[in-house]
């Protein structure tokens, strides 16, 4: 198992000193899903929730998370990002909405943290969003799909494809 690199010699937490590493680019892809009653999912892809455009408000929020990632995760470092973008997926038949963040940047570390927050922060503005009518969404899954760049490679999770 490797070395756990947030902690010091006291035991506490650190932020990781990067500036020996050299800068690769990055790529990071994390997924999620929110679960949802049917009635509630029929309305977010009709577009007809009062609050309005459900995806697009939750699409916005989760590249702003991308952007705060470091102001919410204490040892992150505050990085350049060259792009973002959020996807979503529409599973009718288990009335699901998939999220897919993308991340990238050049730097000298990864943007890994970043695509976790926006799939989290997307799903909790559509749950956000749709909470008047339907409590029990339930967040699933958010996990670190795929992986590029820096000095341990590329990383796919054994869940890609299955």
């Amino acid at each position: 198992m490797d070395e756990l690199t947030h902690f010091n010699e006291a035991g506490r937490g650190k932020m990781v000193d990067v500036s020996d590493k050299q800068e690769s680019h990055r790529v990071a892809i994390a997924r999620g899903s929110i679960k949802m009653k049917k009635e509630t999912f029929a309305r977010v892809a009709a577009g007809t929730m009062k609050k309005g455009d459900v995806l697009g408000v939750a699409q916005v929020a989760g590249i702003m998370g991308v952007k705060k990632t470091a102001d919410l995760i204490p040892m992150c470092h505050n990085i350049f990002i060259s792009g973002s973008d959020i996807d979503f997926e529409m599973d009718e038949k288990n009335n699901r909405i998939g999220i897919v963040a993308t991340v990238k940047n050049t730097g000298q570390t990864g943007v890994e943290m970043e695509a976790l927050t926006a799939v989290s922060v997307t799903a909790l503005t559509i749950y956000d969003m749709c909470k008047a009518i339907d409590k029990e969404m339930v967040i699933e899954e958010i996990y670190l799909e795929e992986k590029t760049g820096g000095k341990s490679g590329r990383f796919v999770h054994s869940r890609k494809n299955v």
